[in-house]
């Protein structure tokens, strides 16, 4: 039956590891089984994919995608078309109306229906409201807020999903670069883990020695398993993004992340001026304000009366036959003046200049945080030495050198392979901070400055 040990038990065990002498052949069939192990750390490409079909993407392929496919975005841009809808219903006018009424009995002919033009009796009426105080007008103003309201709440969805769906992308290329390192370091250590299995069972290794090379190994396994949680959730949320539920995304590279942007070319109130003009959502505020005070205007035109004006012809029931009138009907508002709405429409506007600054005041706080974070993930990145990956490969290579001439131990070698990996771990967490830096500026300041 298999022994598990505690994370970080193989790494504390290798410190307090005398190495053992091996004979000249043991030791060229260890080194072997570690050629391939730095080798296999050298080169840290390729991909984890799992039983679903993949797919290789690039993040402007995801966009196109996205902007295609996503159903939450295609169904609210259906009520852009639903308020234009309404824009072209305020524009038509009132309908006129027409009235009829005719004799449905003559008692004296003894006829029914009689509407004759001899003896018979019928009134013809036709009516039009006239609306005034520009009532209409006000009504057109406030449906095409509303449309632009719409828009910018379509926009502002497509701010908030772009921003996840790119943010995303970085999250899932970084984890599956980490997880490529982890795979190829697992690989070559079970290798290595058989080479010691074999020694042991002729008595060349202590048990010892071989627990803590299956410890190191199941240590190796156990975090790659979490990352791979967190991959299959990546995975999912892309799914969702690009509508596609059947596919694995692999992520392909991006370019150099410490090649752009320049940052010493951003000046923050730039970039908060840039925001107000950009953020859609700060523009669905100021939209609220103008919806108000124009449904408060119309609310005051409410309290004026309209017109109906009319014509009406009667055959013979008024106090001549043939008769004609010009009607005109007007309501009196002596009770309802639209108090209460105006009232409403009033408080409303204080309400939309309150949610007005308090937009304002999130959206320029947005900018400040995202831009010191940016600066801050940038800082980090570029302290480091460019050429450090590169000469930690060479050194690896130099370090199983030494090894094989027996001038370094095992544990010196294991400990240095540690290293390695928790630098390719933190060295694409930096990357990848960074990036997602960029996109949460990119975010608060509602526009793609960088194209990365």
């Amino acid at each position: 039956m298999p022994r598990y040990y505690p994370k970080g038990y193989a790494l504390q065990s290798f410190n307090s590891f005398n190495h053992s002498l091996l004979t000249d052949i043991e030791m060229k069939y260890i080194i072997r089984k570690l050629k391939n192990f730095s080798m296999v750390l050298v080169c840290c490409t390729g991909t984890h994919v799992c039983a679903q079909d993949s797919l290789h993407i690039s993040l402007p392929e995801a966009e196109k995608k996205f902007s295609q496919k996503n159903l939450a975005l295609l169904a609210e841009k259906y009520n852009i078309d639903i308020a234009r809808a309404a824009v072209i219903q305020a524009r038509l006018y009132n309908n006129p109306s027409l009235a009829l009424s005719g004799n449905l009995y003559d008692p004296k002919e003894n006829r029914v229906f009689n509407v004759s033009n001899t003896s018979g009796q019928y009134d013809v009426a036709v009516q039009q409201l006239i609306r005034l105080a520009h009532k209409r007008n006000k009504e057109i103003a406030l449906a095409e807020i509303n449309t632009s309201m719409s828009e910018d709440r379509y926009y502002e969805l497509l701010r908030t999903l772009r921003f996840s769906l790119r943010s995303n992308f970085y999250d899932l290329y970084y984890t599956q670069q980490t997880i490529n390192g982890y795979q190829k370091q697992i690989d070559a250590l079970q290798k290595l883990n058989s080479a010691y299995e074999d020694l042991q069972g002729k008595g060349v290794v202590t048990d010892k020695d071989a627990v803590r090379i299956k410890s190191l190994l199941y240590s190796l396994k156990s975090e790659r398993a979490i990352l791979q949680d967190q991959l299959i959730d990546l995975q999912s949320s892309l799914q969702v993004l690009l509508q596609n539920n059947k596919t694995w995304f692999i992520a392909d590279a991006i370019k150099d992340e410490t090649a752009s942007p320049n940052l010493n070319d951003l000046n923050l109130q730039a970039l908060v001026d840039t925001a107000f003009i950009n953020r859609h959502d700060l523009k669905l505020a100021e939209n609220d304000l103008r919806s108000s005070n124009t449904n408060y205007l119309l609310q005051k035109a409410l309290a004026k009366p309209d017109i109906t004006l009319g014509a009406e012809f009667d055959k013979r029931g008024s106090f001549v036959d043939n008769a004609s009138f010009f009607t005109v009907a007007i309501d009196l508002p002596f009770f309802n003046r639209n108090q209460g709405n105006i009232k409403a429409a009033k408080i409303s506007i204080d309400q939309g200049k309150t949610r007005l600054e308090q937009q304002k005041q999130e959206v320029e706080n947005d900018v400040q945080r995202a831009y010191s974070k940016l600066l801050n993930a940038d800082k980090i990145l570029r302290s480091l030495d460019p050429h450090f990956q590169e000469n930690f490969q060479r050194l690896l290579t130099a370090i199983t050198e030494n090894f094989e001439k027996k001038n370094i131990s095992l544990v010196e070698f294991t400990d240095f392979c540690e290293s390695y990996k928790n630098n390719v771990v933190q060295f694409n967490q930096l990357k990848n901070q960074r990036m997602q830096a960029i996109e949460a500026l990119h975010f608060a300041i509602g526009k793609t400055m960088f194209n990365n």
